[in-house]
């Protein structure tokens, strides 16, 4: 018997989901949890052999989960759910360790199955999320730029990312304005989640 938790703060996809998977043979939903904070004391609580958590919650997200799951719980295989993906949150994923990704409007045999893979050693992912990931274009950032862009934030000044990074404010402004050109962004902050939504920070 497989064992499963389910982390999603939709509480009527969570309810329907675990109700259907109880339906499947071989797999068993032996906790639900709305945020990821419930979903990790779940897993501490139970022993889940596969948790499957929503990719965005209030609070601690699903790649939050996926990390803190590597560092607590490295047996738990993970399948990430979401509606939408952009590849570079898919390429997040699969480093932080998820087995499985896919759409939330899969099938429930489809996700049943995806479980048992992911149980089993496998890896699976959406097949329109792997076609876009692939389409999307190498990060045109060198390191440093991303380095750069890791600390802009509302309140860090150019000052604070140069003593931050050993650099002269006057070069941290040439990094600013290089990945803004490249990132055709009109401000720092618009860079910095411009990369991030690629998945690039």
């Amino acid at each position: 018997m497989i064992k499963v938790i389910l982390v999603d703060d939709e509480r009527l996809t969570r309810e329907a989901v675990e109700a259907l998977l109880n339906l499947e043979q071989g797999l068993r939903v032996v906790a639900g949890a709305a945020d990821g904070e419930s979903g990790l004391a779940a897993v501490a609580e139970h022993e889940p052999d596969v948790l499957v958590v929503d990719l965005e919650m209030p609070g601690l997200g699903g790649l939050d989960v996926l990390e803190r799951m590597a560092e607590e719980h490295p047996s738990v295989r993970c399948v990430m759910l979401t509606r939408h993906a952009r590849p570079g949150v898919l390429r997040q994923a699969l480093s932080l360790g998820a087995g499985g990704f896919l759409a939330k409007t899969a099938p429930a045999t489809l996700l049943a199955d995806v479980i048992r893979r992911v149980h089993a050693g496998l890896r699976y992912v959406d097949p329109e999320f792997a076609a876009e990931a692939l389409a999307e274009p190498a990060c045109p950032l060198t390191e440093r730029e991303l380095a750069v862009l890791r600390l802009v934030d509302d309140h860090s000044t150019t000052s604070d990312i140069a003593r931050e990074l050993n650099l002269s404010a006057g070069t941290v402004r040439n990094y600013v304005s290089s990945t803004m050109a490249k990132l055709d962004a009109r401000s720092r902050s618009e860079a910095a989640r411009k990369a991030a939504d690629h998945g690039w920070l």
